[in-house]
Protein backbone atom coordinates (compact mmCIF):
# COMPACT_ATOMS: atom_id res chain seq x y z
CA UNK A 1 0.00 0.00 0.00
CA UNK A 2 2.93 2.31 0.66
CA UNK A 3 4.28 1.79 -2.85
CA UNK A 4 0.80 2.36 -4.29
CA UNK A 5 0.64 5.57 -2.26
CA UNK A 6 3.80 6.84 -3.91
CA UNK A 7 2.37 6.20 -7.37
CA UNK A 8 -0.94 7.81 -6.39
CA UNK A 9 1.02 10.85 -5.17
CA UNK A 10 2.66 11.15 -8.60
CA UNK A 11 -0.71 10.76 -10.36
CA UNK A 12 -2.20 13.50 -8.18
CA UNK A 13 0.81 15.73 -8.70
CA UNK A 14 0.50 15.54 -12.47
CA UNK A 15 -3.26 15.22 -12.84
CA UNK A 16 -4.40 17.53 -10.06
CA UNK A 17 -1.75 19.93 -8.83
CA UNK A 18 -0.38 20.99 -12.22
CA UNK A 19 -3.83 21.82 -13.69
CA UNK A 20 -4.62 23.75 -10.49
CA UNK A 21 -1.45 25.81 -10.90
CA UNK A 22 -2.33 26.58 -14.52
CA UNK A 23 -5.90 27.56 -13.58
CA UNK A 24 -4.62 29.77 -10.76
CA UNK A 25 -2.26 31.52 -13.19
CA UNK A 26 -5.31 32.67 -15.17
CA UNK A 27 -7.25 33.64 -12.05
CA UNK A 28 -9.54 30.64 -12.32
CA UNK A 29 -10.22 28.11 -9.64
CA UNK A 30 -12.55 25.46 -8.33
CA UNK A 31 -14.48 25.35 -5.09
CA UNK A 32 -13.67 22.67 -2.51
CA UNK A 33 -16.38 20.26 -3.69
CA UNK A 34 -15.15 20.47 -7.27
CA UNK A 35 -11.58 19.84 -6.14
CA UNK A 36 -12.58 16.71 -4.19
CA UNK A 37 -14.66 15.50 -7.12
CA UNK A 38 -11.65 16.06 -9.39
CA UNK A 39 -9.44 13.97 -7.06
CA UNK A 40 -12.01 11.15 -6.78
CA UNK A 41 -12.55 10.98 -10.54
CA UNK A 42 -8.84 11.22 -11.34
CA UNK A 43 -7.99 8.35 -9.00
CA UNK A 44 -10.96 6.34 -10.25
CA UNK A 45 -9.69 6.77 -13.80
CA UNK A 46 -6.21 5.60 -12.73
CA UNK A 47 -7.29 2.53 -10.77
CA UNK A 48 -10.16 1.38 -12.97
CA UNK A 49 -8.12 1.76 -16.16
CA UNK A 50 -5.25 -0.35 -14.81
CA UNK A 51 -7.56 -2.94 -13.26
CA UNK A 52 -9.47 -3.27 -16.54
CA UNK A 53 -6.27 -3.46 -18.62
CA UNK A 54 -4.32 -6.36 -17.21
CA UNK A 55 -5.63 -6.30 -13.64
CA UNK A 56 -2.50 -4.65 -12.26
CA UNK A 57 -1.31 -1.22 -11.25
CA UNK A 58 2.45 -0.58 -11.39
CA UNK A 59 2.99 -1.55 -7.72
CA UNK A 60 0.89 -4.69 -8.24
CA UNK A 61 3.16 -5.64 -11.16
CA UNK A 62 6.21 -5.16 -8.95
CA UNK A 63 4.80 -7.46 -6.27
CA UNK A 64 3.48 -9.89 -8.93
CA UNK A 65 -0.13 -9.46 -7.84
CA UNK A 66 -3.17 -9.34 -10.10
CA UNK A 67 -6.78 -8.37 -9.49
CA UNK A 68 -9.39 -10.68 -10.97
CA UNK A 69 -13.05 -11.52 -10.71
CA UNK A 70 -14.45 -14.89 -9.69
CA UNK A 71 -12.65 -17.86 -11.26
CA UNK A 72 -9.78 -15.59 -12.35
CA UNK A 73 -11.57 -13.86 -15.22
CA UNK A 74 -11.01 -10.18 -16.04
CA UNK A 75 -12.95 -7.60 -14.07
CA UNK A 76 -16.14 -6.14 -15.48
CA UNK A 77 -16.19 -2.30 -15.61
CA UNK A 78 -18.91 -1.98 -12.97
CA UNK A 79 -17.05 -4.41 -10.74
CA UNK A 80 -13.87 -2.30 -10.95
CA UNK A 81 -15.79 0.90 -10.15
CA UNK A 82 -17.55 -0.80 -7.23
CA UNK A 83 -14.21 -1.98 -5.81
CA UNK A 84 -12.77 1.53 -6.13
CA UNK A 85 -15.76 3.17 -4.44
CA UNK A 86 -15.89 0.54 -1.66
CA UNK A 87 -12.16 0.96 -1.01
CA UNK A 88 -12.57 4.58 0.09
CA UNK A 89 -14.57 3.91 3.27
CA UNK A 90 -12.77 0.61 3.69
CA UNK A 91 -9.42 2.39 4.01
CA UNK A 92 -10.49 5.73 5.48
CA UNK A 93 -12.51 4.32 8.38
CA UNK A 94 -9.37 3.47 10.33
CA UNK A 95 -8.47 0.78 7.79
CA UNK A 96 -11.34 -1.44 8.89
CA UNK A 97 -11.67 -2.91 5.40
CA UNK A 98 -8.00 -3.81 5.33
CA UNK A 99 -8.06 -5.26 8.84
CA UNK A 100 -11.08 -7.27 7.72
CA UNK A 101 -8.65 -9.58 5.87
CA UNK A 102 -7.27 -10.78 9.20
CA UNK A 103 -10.64 -12.31 10.06
CA UNK A 104 -11.98 -13.18 6.61
CA UNK A 105 -11.96 -16.91 5.85
CA UNK A 106 -10.45 -16.24 2.38
CA UNK A 107 -8.17 -13.41 3.58
CA UNK A 108 -9.96 -10.90 1.33
CA UNK A 109 -10.20 -7.18 1.99
CA UNK A 110 -13.71 -5.91 2.64
CA UNK A 111 -13.82 -3.97 -0.64
CA UNK A 112 -12.79 -7.14 -2.52
CA UNK A 113 -15.53 -9.09 -0.76
CA UNK A 114 -18.10 -6.41 -1.70
CA UNK A 115 -17.02 -6.20 -5.35
CA UNK A 116 -16.50 -9.94 -5.83
CA UNK A 117 -12.82 -9.52 -6.71
CA UNK A 118 -9.70 -11.42 -5.69
CA UNK A 119 -6.05 -10.43 -5.40
CA UNK A 120 -3.95 -13.33 -6.63
CA UNK A 121 -0.41 -14.05 -7.72
CA UNK A 122 0.13 -12.90 -11.31
CA UNK A 123 1.65 -16.30 -12.21
CA UNK A 124 -1.66 -18.07 -11.51
CA UNK A 125 -4.27 -17.82 -14.22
Amino acid sequence: MLYEGLVVFAVLLIGFLLPQIVLAAYGLGMNNRMMWLHVLLLLMLYFVWFWMNGGQTLPMKTWKLRLAGANGQALRPLQAVLRYLAAWPSVLLFGIGVLWALFDKDRQFLHDRIAGTWIMHADKQ
